[in-house]
């Protein structure tokens, strides 16, 4: 049915699988789009009681494809349009955005629960991704991070202050830096962090127990809870997310980062954005003491 992602349905609960391994599940415009239509068919089957969203390969995913991607077309429509947008104006930004938006806030607007189930890195559009299902479920030792804020943007998806709360928020966006499964899961950012060799019992551990509700009762539920969440202003926080990215790519230091791109590639430009912050850890608990190349001194 799809070819960036593997979708199957048994036992009541549908499971999505990002599937790029090559690329560490990078997210396409297209990927983001056949992702959408995945969940909206499990929506709309009654078979299904939930759905599991988890990366092929070594990790989850690593982020929103940087290497442009993002903008092929994904539709006929798409291609016979006599000027499609650009990126070349502020509203063409937002729009592409908001388009890409449309498609992951399926997660948050179906009916059904959504369980992320994260081993590895879960970078960027990846934490996206998961702050917008219902429960996470990470591998102790899977690597958490948004390092594009460091000079491309910010978040496009802004869930991470209803999950993790504005400190930690800060302290990560800010910088840049990785927190491990464990401490995303002490931070909110996942509801519980397991041993990687028991990643996959656990979120099928936790659909077999949602199979036994009736679909209807998940629904009515889980809209509950997400409507209390849009009154505490998550949906308009996601729109002014969006814009707000839009503004941070007028950054100089975004401009630069494209042009570096187009210079020496993204693996180099990459490489010289993050050299500067050593291992790019984060410590949740205890101070943290760095050496001379920037790297955490453990305890």
């Amino acid at each position: 049915m799809f070819d960036e992602i593997i979708y199957e349905a048994e036992n009541g609960r549908a499971r999505i699988t990002l599937n790029r391994p090559d690329k560490l599940n990078a997210l396409t415009l297209k990927m983001q789009a056949e992702l959408s239509e995945a969940l909206w068919h499990a929506d709309n089957d009654r078979a299904v009681h939930c759905v599991i969203i988890r990366g092929a390969g070594r990790g989850f995913s690593a982020g929103y494809d940087l290497a442009g991607a993002a903008r092929v077309p994904v539709s006929r429509l798409d291609s016979s349009t006599d000027k499609p947008r650009g990126g070349r104006s502020v509203d063409d930004d937002i729009w592409q955005l908001e388009r890409a938006q449309r498609y992951r806030m399926a997660i948050f607007d179906m009916h059904k629960p959504v369980i992320a189930q994260i081993h590895g890195p879960c970078v960027a559009g990846g934490t996206d991704i998961a702050l917008l299902c219902d429960m996470v479920i990470i591998a102790e030792d899977a690597t958490v991070s948004f390092p594009a804020g460091r000079n491309l943007g910010a978040l496009p998806n802004q869930m991470w202050l209803y999950h993790v709360g504005p400190q930690w928020t800060k302290r990560l966006m800010l910088t840049g830096d990785s927190i491990t499964g464990k401490e995303a899961a002490q931070l909110g950012f996942a509801m519980k962090a397991v041993p990687a060799d028991v990643l996959e019992a656990e979120a099928e551990g936790l659909a077999d127990r949602i199979v036994l509700i009736d679909p209807d009762i998940l629904a009515a539920n889980k809209r509950a809870i997400n409507l209390g969440m849009e009154l505490m202003g998550a949906r308009t926080m996601q729109r002014l997310a969006v814009e707000n990215d839009a503004r941070g790519h007028q950054a100089a230091s975004a401009h630069a980062f494209v042009k570096r791109v187009g210079e020496a590639g993204l693996k180099q430009a990459l490489h010289e954005r993050d050299s500067h912050f050593g291992d790019g850890r984060a410590k949740v608990n205890g101070p943290e003491r760095r050496d001379p190349k920037g790297n955490l001194i453990e305890d």
